[in-house]
């Protein structure tokens, strides 16, 4: 057939790059037994790789019988992808190599409406800055992907389910982020990235169907369904804050109200008052996310302590009372809690909602803390920018 020759190169091509990304070094004998090569072909290969700047010879193997074999790695210049989070308070920029090592980071603070910084210029202020800590050129980055609360609807262009984010709510602020910058961007629900650094790097590893609770400043889910994210028509699947649920009264117009049932039982406002029902007098100061993490990871501390069980033990069912409306529909093999509202509870939070799931849901998933602590939208959108930026690069068909 026309045209297999270059298709078996690319496939070989490809199959050896991501054997480097998974485990950074290899030399040609093993690069050739773990793709099934045959040693001068495999040596070709990593010649061609080298050639294009994808591959670099990086030392020599020691501490062996025989001659030391020459070790070769991804260039991590090859290309390089960025992410950004944003949030109402700040916007937070990383850069990483193809190799997924964060090479550079930045934040600009977004507080109040500033109408003297549009929405354009903090995006690009943010990129920037991280791209000069990478000592990088914009021209540099491959491909952009910016992580906001709600999603940007398909059918509009236009941001739903995020009320409260300032300034990114202009039917033309896609094409005028399109026009600033010279790379393509991609838009992504910030909770749907956490489930992508998670099913990527952490707790989620091999899994194809999960869901991820998330609640720190606003409680949501990502839902990812036979391998991919589920996004719903207009990309609200998963805004489960809105979800109606017994013990709380009916939120009615959710939109407007910026709420719903779920998020007023079980949303990160309501530790303090749970944690006032069970005997707690001394209670955290700050925002609503830090106060609830605070409470806790004491809690979880005091395992001995009835008032802080009590408080695990009411926010347990709480938490379960709305997962057994997602489990029930979607029957999911796993779930994971993220955000610190779930994850400073640690393994006695997660026992407690794993049993009360147990009652009230005839599906049976599997229930684990979140992995992925440190930035995790920033994370997941550095992920996603590179595995298409890996797909891109590596192909050397083209």
């Amino acid at each position: 057939m026309a045209g297999t020759p270059r298709v078996l190169r690319a496939m070989n091509d490809r199959a050896a790059l991501d054997l480097l990304l998974e485990h950074g070094t290899l030399s040609r004998t093993r690069i050739g037994k773990l793709t099934g090569l045959s040693k001068p072909t495999a040596s070709q290969l990593l010649a061609r790789l080298e050639a294009a700047g994808l591959v670099l010879a990086t030392g020599t193997s020691e501490g062996r019988p025989g001659p030391n074999a020459q070790l070769y790695a991804l260039n991590p210049a090859a290309a390089h992808a960025a992410g950004l989070d944003v949030t109402p308070e700040r916007i937070r920029a990383a850069v990483a190599d193809i190799t997924g090592r964060t090479v550079g980071t930045y934040e600009v603070p977004t507080p109040g409406r500033r109408a003297d910084r549009p929405v354009v210029r903090q995006v690009t202020d943010a990129l920037d800055g991280a791209v000069k800590a990478a000592g990088l050129t914009r021209d540099d980055i491959h491909r952009l992907v910016i992580g906001t609360p709600g999603a940007f609807d398909p059918n509009t262009g236009r941001l739903r389910y995020a009320s409260h984010l300032p300034g990114w709510h202009s039917p033309t602020l896609l094409g005028e982020l399109a026009a600033a910058l010279p790379m393509p961007v991609e838009y992504e629900n910030d909770v749907n990235l956490v489930a992508v650094a998670e099913q990527r790097l952490g707790a989620a590893r091999d899994h194809e169907d999960f869901v991820l609770l998330w609640n720190q400043e606003g409680l949501g889910a990502a839902l990812v369904l036979g391998g991919r994210l589920h996004r719903g028509w207009t990309g609200g699947a998963g805004e489960v804050g809105f979800l109606p649920v017994p013990g709380t009264p009916l939120v009615r117009q959710v939109t407007k109200a910026g709420s719903g049932g779920y998020q007023e039982l079980a949303g990160s406002q309501t530790l303090p008052a749970l944690a006032r029902e069970a005997g707690l007098t001394d209670l955290p100061t700050g925002s609503h996310a830090e106060a609830a993490a605070a409470l806790l990871a004491s809690a979880a501390r005091h395992p001995d302590d009835e008032r802080h069980q009590r408080l695990l033990r009411a926010y347990a069912t709480r938490l379960a009372t709305g997962l057994a409306s997602l489990v029930s529909v979607l029957d999911p093999e796993l779930v994971v809690l993220s955000g610190t509202s779930l994850t400073c509870g640690g393994e006695p939070l997660r026992a407690l909602v794993q049993a009360e799931l147990a009652e009230l849901a005839a599906a049976r998933p599997r229930l684990v803390v979140g992995d992925v602590t440190e930035h995790p939208v920033l994370r997941g959108a550095l992920e996603s920018a590179l595995a298409t930026t890996r797909d891109e690069v590596f192909d050397t068909s083209r």
